[in-house]
Parts: C-alpha cells; sequence; structure tokens
C-alpha cells in the first residue's frame, strides 16, 4: 500500500513570518518536497488558484486580509485540507474558523512533530474516497450507516433514532472536528436551541453503548467549548 509519506503532495503555507514558514518547511519537507510559499493572504488565494495544493496550511495573523476570511475564500476554491495555525484561544474563535471551512487547527506555540503528525491525518482522509455503502470497524465497533446496524465484538447495539443521526454525521468524516451548532443542525435540524445541553445529554448515551469503557472515551473524542470529533483508533 502506498503510504501517504510517499505520494510527496504539494503544500500551501500562508504565513507572514519567516521564522514560521521555514519551521514548518523544515518540519515537512522531507516527507513533501512540494511546499509552496505564501506571504500573505491575497498571494495565498492567488497560489490556491494558480497551483492547486493537496493541502493549506494557513496562518489567520496576516498583514493584508483577515485570516477567517481567507480561509472563507480558499474553501470557496478546493476541497483540500486546510489547517489554521492561531494564536487565538478563544471558543467564539476556534467555532469561528471552523465554520469558515477549516478542516482542524493547531495553537502556537506548537510542536512541529504534532503539526506533521496533523498533516498526515489530514492527507489520510482526503485521500480515501466515500464509499456509498461502507462499513466502518473501529476499536471492535462495526458501524453500517447504511443499514443503521452497529455491533461491538458481534453483539448487536440498540441505538435511537437520535443516537444514529449523531453517530452518522461523526463518522461521516473521521477525525473531523464538528462545532455544537453544526451537529445540533444535522441532527435536529434546528437552528435554535441549547445545542450543548442537547448534545451532552446523547452523547453521553452514545458513549454508553458504544464505547468500550465510557468514562474513558476512545471513539467519540471531546474538544472542549468547541465540539466533537470520531477517531478510529490505530
Amino acid at each position: 500500500m502506498t503510504s501517504v509519506a510517499a505520494e510527496h503532495y504539494r503544500l500551501l503555507v500562508i504565513e507572514d513570518e519567516v521564522d514560521i514558514r521555514r519551521a514548518v518547511g523544515a518540519a515537512l519537507r522531507d516527507q513533501h518536497p512540494a511546499i509552496i510559499e505564501a506571504s500573505t493572504g491575497q498571494a495565498g488565494v492567488e497560489a490556491v488558484d494558480a497551483s492547486h495544493p493537496d493541502l493549506v496550511i494557513l496562518d489567520l495573523g496576516l498583514p493584508d486580509l483577515d485570516g477567517l476570511a481567507v480561509c472563507e475564500r480558499i474553501r470557496a476554491m478546493t476541497a483540500a485540507p486546510i489547517i489554521v495555525l492561531t494564536a487565538r484561544h478563544t471558543e467564539s474563535d476556534t467555532v469561528a474558523l471552523l465554520n469558515a471551512g477549516a478542516d482542524d487547527y493547531i495553537t502556537k506555540p506548537f510542536s512541529t512533530q504534532e503539526l506533521a503528525a496533523r498533516v498526515a491525518a489530514q492527507l489520510r482522509r482526503a485521500r480515501v474516497p466515500h464509499a456509498e455503502h461502507e462499513v466502518i470497524v473501529a476499536d471492535g465497533l462495526s458501524i453500517d450507516v447504511h443499514r443503521r446496524q452497529a455491533s461491538r465484538d458481534g453483539n448487536v447495539i440498540r441505538l435511537t433514532p437520535i443516537e444514529w443521526e449523531l453517530l452518522s454525521v461523526l463518522v461521516s468524516d473521521p477525525g473531523r472536528v464538528f462545532t455544537h451548532q453544526q451537529l445540533f443542525a444535522a441532527v435536529w435540524k434546528r437552528a435554535f436551541g441549547d445545542a450543548r445541553l442537547y448534545l451532552r445529554v446523547h452523547v453521553t448515551n452514545l458513549r454508553r453503548k458504544i464505547e468500550r469503557n465510557p468514562a474513558d472515551p476512545r471513539l467519540i473524542i471531546t474538544e472542549p467549548g468547541v465540539g466533537y470529533r470520531f477517531i478510529s483508533p490505530p
């Protein structure tokens, strides 16, 4: 099987600080020699249009354009994963950037090893085709979303309709962070309501049924103040 690293994807780094661009390049260039750099938001948008990168690393603190606006413009141009570098730590900032189209984020200061791992994870997700009928197997749990069937180690798990909808959304894009509001809108089809309260109750119930140890969840991971993501452990 061809590894993600061996395919030498084209990466675009949009970052105005030279030292950070160098650090990112040093961390990723061995695996991905084709790294394009841009120091402004406008140059980054133009590079997306000209080079069609497989993944974009975007700093929010750009000198010419608002980082969120750049993220939205890039997302309108390409489905390539976008990883945001940000010094902003508030919940509202994180939710805003995910709603703007970012696939993942990492806060400054960051470990280059963590960044490399995030890049590899996003490229793996991007290269896996979403089959119309796919059975997902993770940590002994088997999920057939098409047939709405779940089992663990051969034992059938009974889920309520809401639990099925919630699980279906989460497993539709493993590794992606879904915000509280995104999950609430997708499952309950409503724009108003206490999304966190609804989700806290139903995620707790869902974890009791599908996790080996609900007190130490390995599949449905909480992103504090932001939302949840489904992880398939190695």
